[in-house]
C-alpha cells in the first residue's frame, strides 16, 4: 500500500515534471502573509481543513479503489466494476451496506478527453448513475429520475472542453478532470441477479476519440466486495498536518476549486495555499506552523459536534434532506458527509433515514420487541420503492435465521385489514402471518436501524413526511 508520505513525495515529483516540461509554476511554493497573527491562522487553517476534507478522502478512496485485489489501474479506470451479489451477514468491509441495489462502479479519467458512458434499456427498472466530482459533489445523476431507462449516451467532458459530440450522444460536464460514477441498480433479491447482472454488462465506458471505430468497448469486470487497504476515513484521519496539506495541494492542482469557492481559496492564500501550486509548510513561518498542526484536531472535532446534528431529527428518525449530494458553501456539512456517508445522493434519488431514538425517546435495543406501524394515508411515498435494514451498533448486519437484512414493500407483506402496515422488530420469530413483516434484530446491544427511500415524493423532501415512531411492544 502506498504510504502517505510516498504519496506525497510522489505527487510533488510529478508536479515538478510537469512543471519542467511546460514551464508552470507547479512546484512554486506561495507563502504566507509574514504579517498574520496567530488567532486569525488558526482560523483559516481549521477552515482550510474542512475544506480540503472532502478532496483528500475521494483522493485516497480513488487510490484504494484502484487496487483491488488481483485488478491494475488500467481496468478500473474509465471501467465498470460490479459487485455481482449482495454483501454476506460477516462482511465488515462497509458500514450500512445495501440490500436493494446492486452497484456498479468506475473512475473517469477525463484528462485524454470525454469519456462515453453508456447505459442499456432497463425495462422501467430504477437505476441512478450518479457522477461525483473531486469535491464530492455529485454534479449529473443520469437513471430513472432524470434520463428514464431506455438506453442512451452520455458524454463526460473535461472543464474547458469544446469539441462537438456526435448524433444521440448526450453532454454532461464535469467540474473536475476525475469523476466517480457509484451506480446502484435496483435489486428484488438473490432471485433477481440474473436480470441485474445482464444490465450491469450493459453498462459500458467508451473513450469519445473512438466512438463509431472498431475499437471495441471495455468489458466490465466484476470484483469481491472488499477492498484490500484500511478504510479511506481511517488513512485521511490519521494523517499528520504537513502530509495532508501537501496531499491536498497536489489534488487541487489537477481538480481546481468550484469558481463558487473564491473566497475561501482566497483566505486560503494568507497561510500559503494556492490552487495550481504544490504546498511546502515546512518552509513557513511559526506561526503558519503552529496553526496547521493544531487544525487536524481542531478540524476533527468540529466535524465530530455537526455530525450530532447532521439532519432533522423527527419521530426519533434523523432526516438528511437538505444540503445533500451538493453542499453550496456549506464546507463544514460537506466534510462531514465525505467522513461518514461518502458518496450521498442528491435527495431527489434517495433519502437515508436513520433512527436514533425510539417512541420513549430511547435508544432502541437488541432483546427488546418493537412494532413500526404505517397508517393507511401514511405509508412511505415513493415513486420507486423503500425499504427498512437491520444492522448492529457499528452499522453491520448481523446473521439471523432467515437471512433477512432489509424487508420493503417489494417483498410480500401483510397489511391490516384497514390498510395500515406494522413490521415486527425483534430477535425471536414473531410466528404466523406476522412472519412475513418481521425484521430480525440482533439479541442485544444498539441496533441501526435505516430506511431507504427512493425517488421520495415532495412531502419526504420538504418535511411533511417522516417515518412514525418504533414503538416498544410488550
Amino acid at each position: 500500500m502506498i504510504t502517505i508520505e510516498r504519496r506525497s513525495m510522489m505527487l510533488l515529483l510529478a508536479s515538478a515534471t510537469v512543471a519542467a516540461a511546460t514551464g508552470t509554476p507547479g512546484i512554486a511554493c506561495a507563502q504566507g502573509k509574514a504579517d498574520i497573527g496567530s488567532e486569525e491562522a488558526n482560523e483559516i487553517a481549521v477552515e482550510a481543513y474542512l475544506y480540503l476534507y472532502p478532496l483528500v478522502t475521494m483522493g485516497v478512496t480513488r487510490e484504494q479503489t484502484n487496487m483491488l485485489p488481483g485488478a491494475t489501474r488500467n481496468n478500473l479506470t474509465n471501467n465498470f466494476v460490479n459487485m455481482r451479489t449482495f454483501p454476506p451477514a460477516d462482511f465488515k468491509a462497509v458500514v450500512r451496506s445495501n440490500f436493494d441495489t446492486l452497484y456498479s462502479t468506475a473512475w473517469l479519467d477525463l484528462a485524454g478527453g470525454p469519456m462515453v458512458v453508456s447505459v442499456p434499456d432497463t425495462g422501467g427498472r430504477y437505476y441512478v448513475l450518479p457522477m461525483l466530482d473531486m469535491w464530492t459533489d455529485v454534479f449529473a445523476a443520469p437513471g430513472w429520475r432524470t434520463s428514464g431507462t431506455k438506453a442512451g449516451h452520455f458524454a463526460v467532458v473535461p472543464p474547458g472542453w469544446r469539441g462537438r459530440l456526435p448524433e444521440g450522444v448526450g453532454r454532461i460536464d464535469a467540474p473536475t478532470p476525475a469523476v466517480w460514477i457509484v451506480g446502484r441498480t435496483e435489486t428484488n433479491g438473490p432471485g433477481d441477479y440474473a436480470p441485474v447482472h445482464k444490465i450491469q454488462d450493459g453498462y459500458r465506458i467508451t473513450p469519445l476519440r473512438a466512438w463509431g471505430r472498431s475499437l471495441a468497448q471495455a468489458a466490465p469486470i466484476s470484483a469481491p466486495l472488499h477492498l484490500d487497504a484500511p478504510a479511506p476515513r481511517e488513512e485521511v484521519d490519521r494523517m499528520t498536518a504537513f502530509a495532508y496539506f501537501r496531499y491536498a495541494a497536489e489534488l487541487m492542482n489537477a481538480n481546481p476549486p468550484h469558481f463558487t469557492d473564491w473566497s475561501t481559496v482566497e483566505r486560503m492564500k494568507r497561510i500559503g495555499i494556492v490552487p495550481g501550486r504544490s504546498y511546502r509548510p515546512e518552509l513557513l513561518g511559526p506561526t503558519i506552523h503552529d496553526a496547521l498542526e493544531r487544525s487536524v484536531a481542531e478540524g476533527q472535532r468540529a466535524m465530530r459536534a455537526r455530525a450530532a446534528t447532521l439532519g432533522r431529527i423527527v419521530n426519533g428518525w434523523q432526516m438528511n434532506t437538505e444540503t445533500m449530494g451538493v453542499y453550496g458553501d456549506d464546507y463544514l456539512k460537506r466534510a462531514v458527509v465525505a467522513q461518514i456517508l461518502l458518496t450521498a445522493n442528491q435527495p431527489e434519488d434517495a433519502v437515508y433515514p436513520l433512527l436514533l431514538r425510539d417512541a420513549d425517546g430511547k435508544p432502541p435495543v437488541g432483546g427488546n420487541k418493537y412494532v413500526l406501524h404505517f397508517e393507511k394515508n401514511a405509508l412511505p411515498p415513493v415513486s420507486a420503492f423503500w425499504s427498512l435494514s437491520m444492522y448492529d451498533a457499528q452499522g453491520f448486519q448481523v446473521a439471523n435465521p432467515i437471512n433477512r437484512f432489509a424487508i420493503g414493500n417489494r417483498d410480500p407483506l401483510k397489511y391490516n385489514a384497514d390498510g395500515s402496515l406494522d413490521l415486527s422488530i425483534q430477535h425471536a420469530d414473531p410466528g404466523g402471518e406476522r412472519n412475513a413483516n418481521w425484521l430480525p434484530a440482533p439479541g442485544g446491544g444498539l441496533l441501526g436501524l435505516t430506511m431507504r427511500l427512493y425517488a421520495p415524493g415532495a412531502s419526504v423532501l420538504n418535511g411533511r413526511w417522516a417515518p412514525p415512531p418504533l414503538q416498544r411492544r410488550s
